[in-house]
């Protein structure tokens, strides 16, 4: 298959390891920002290939994982308070289904009598507002770039048809101000980035410069098959050894530098930035995505008293390091013993592109 068959050839990837291999020995720390890269690096062993002066890291490139427990838990006291009252409904992605709140998920509001229904995306949930006129539908929207246009052309078309009984719970983020985040935590070594790919394809190559210019750091977007990423590596390794930090696009069949001006129209069209809480990295500045005023029909912030909870961390849960990349999984205590796919404690494990799962379903 064209694009996808001549990315998996071993060959051409032994060939990189091996000039990889040969340039000058340094240290350097990379890191992943997207849990699709996560998954394929920790799938195919490109971590134990490389020479041990490489290092490749996970960061917050999981939606899922990031979302924070105190939005977590506003949802499930919502779901919670729709048992006595039957007035709405929950809408949400299956993942975030079984992501442990302080006391409970809302796979287990579910269980006790809550309507919470799982979406595969915000058109389906747009469609249970239609077929459910006498009850509000409330979507808790997940997601980074990759997702924000379809939710906000979701928004517009509830607007064009008059759906009233239909809301959102913003937790859209975005990924380059939290790579910024990352770069200022004095306790955290990163020397470079394997920009997500997805997202990239939506926002081109503009938010990466800051983190070129200003920071130094090298920022290459890749693809997700092992060449891609191997070849991306080799591209900051060459950018580490010459002394230059850039933004490259390694993934060219896909992302172009402009990136998709049309989803980006439709984004900004509905959005507005604002500061985000997220789990591990805490309030970052403008790195989330709120509805604008003349939308705040579909915004369950503004239309309902939203539930404000006491949040209780899990003991012993280390998600935040992890999220920081600044433990992996194993040196987590509860990783594969206490925390596993099947009984997660923190929301790493939860996710199938979460780091945790990740290491526990490939790198154990």
């Amino acid at each position: 298959m064209k694009y996808i068959d001549e990315f998996r050839k071993r060959e051409p990837f032994n060939a990189l390891l091996s000039k990889i291999k040969s340039l000058p020995l340094q240290t350097i720390s990379l890191m992943e920002v997207c849990g699709t890269h996560t998954v394929s690096i920790s799938k195919s062993g490109i971590r134990s290939l490389l020479p041990p002066n490489i290092r490749l890291i996970s960061g917050p490139g999981c939606p899922v994982c990031v979302t924070s427990l105190e939005d977590v838990d506003r949802v499930i006291m919502l779901a919670a308070e729709g048992k006595t009252h039957s007035t709405y409904i929950i809408a949400t992605f299956g993942d975030m289904m079984r992501v442990p709140g302080s006391h409970s998920s809302l796979l287990k509001e579910k269980a006790k009598g809550a309507d919470i229904r799982v979406v595969y995306s915000p058109v389906d949930a747009l469609t249970l507002a239609r077929e459910n006129s006498d009850k509000e539908v409330i979507f808790f929207a997940v997601g980074f770039e990759t997702t924000s246009p379809t939710f906000a052309a979701t928004i517009l078309q509830a607007k064009r048809e008059g759906v009233d009984n239909f809301s959102i719970i913003s937790n859209n983020k975005l990924i380059p101000p939290a790579m910024e985040a990352l770069l200022n935590d004095e306790n955290i070594t990163i020397d470079g980035f394997i920009c997500p790919g997805h997202v990239s394809a939506i926002i081109g190559t503009t938010p990466y410069q800051k983190i070129a210019n200003h920071y130094h750091k090298g920022c290459v977007i890749s693809g997700f098959e092992p060449l891609d990423i191997i070849f991306s590596i080799y591209l900051l390794m060459h950018q580490k050894s010459s002394g230059t930090a850039k933004v490259e696009i390694e993934y060219s069949r896909v992302v172009r530098q402009e990136g998709n001006p049309k989803a980006l129209k439709t984004l900004n069209q509905v959005y507005e930035l604002s500061d985000a809480q997220w789990r591990g990295l805490g309030i970052i500045p403008k790195s989330g995505l709120v509805l604008k005023d003349e939308f705040a029909l579909y915004d369950a912030a503004k239309k309902f008293d939203l539930p404000k909870p006491e949040v209780s961390e899990p003991k012993g849960c280390r998600c935040d390091q992890v999220l920081k990349g600044m433990i992996s999984p194993k040196e987590c205590p509860l990783f594969a013993t206490h925390c596993t796919p099947a009984e997660p404690v923190g929301a790493c494990m939860v996710s199938s592109e979460g780091t945790c799962a990740a290491y526990y379903k490939y790198e154990r």
